[in-house]
């Protein structure tokens, strides 16, 4: 197999890391967003702040969408 060296450039990696890339990113974007319109609609400054500063994934974008928005 062949190695790769420690000092090899990001943009020539293999095609589906790549893509594993965009795709979390993508769905990363698009969880935040949707968390950080509902949290500034709902006047929620605390939230608003910790989901721009906080990068998770779209893990606590989700938390907060399921159990922390007001009825």
């Amino acid at each position: 197999m062949f190695s790769y060296p420690l000092f090899y450039p990001w943009y020539l990696m293999e095609p589906w890391v790549i893509a594993l890339f965009v795709v979390a990113l993508i769905w990363s974007g698009v969880w935040k967003a949707i968390a950080l319109w509902k949290s500034a609609r709902h006047n929620q400054l605390v939230w608003f702040v910790v989901l721009c500063i906080v990068n998770t994934l779209g893990i606590l974008e989700i938390i907060y969408l399921a159990f922390f928005q007001p009825k």
